[in-house]
């Protein structure tokens, strides 16, 4: 079993893909770190204390996952929470070649960190955050994406 994984994004919101990743995790390793990025570079629906403790009640059942906000690089951060594997998911072809990328970098910067790239069950592969946005701000029914305490929050944030 692997010790220790960080799983970073924004989570805005998390949904079912990202739990689904989570929870996989959390049978793979000891430990797994779901770092909740503040510095997200694009304007969020939930703030970041809001993200993290939305992240904290869906995955709270999980005795091995905490939950974490975290500014920088994340290999900086990995660091700092003693983790050597950041876990990366990959929904489709197009998340491919951005991911790639974006480990050949953390690599270059981290030498001693490694990427796992995960893909979420089938029926989660075409769950983003910022589709389930766009649905919940026009009034549909994002249920069938989300959590429940998500869920309540998106028709609170939206009405």
């Amino acid at each position: 079993m692997m010790r220790s994984v960080v799983y970073p994004g924004t989570f805005d919101p998390i949904t079912n893909g990202h739990t689904d990743l989570v929870a996989r995790a959390a049978q793979l390793c000891d430990r797994v770190v779901v770092a909740v990025a503040r510095d997200t570079g694009k304007s969020t629906t939930f703030d970041t204390d809001e993200r993290v403790a939305l992240a904290r009640e869906v995955c709270g059942s999980l005795g091995n996952v905490e939950v974490v906000p975290f500014s920088g690089l994340l290999v900086e951060f990995a660091r700092n929470m003693q983790v050597h594997v950041i876990m990366r998911g990959l929904r489709a072809v197009s998340d491919f070649e951005y991911e790639f990328q974006l480990a050949g970098m953390n690599r270059r910067m981290a030498p001693d960190i490694e990427t796992l790239f995960l893909t979420p069950a089938e029926q989660y592969a075409y769950i983003s955050s910022s589709l389930v946005t766009q649905i919940a701000r026009l009034g549909g029914d994002v249920s069938a994406f989300v959590p429940p305490a998500v869920h309540a929050a998106l028709r609170n944030r939206f009405g």
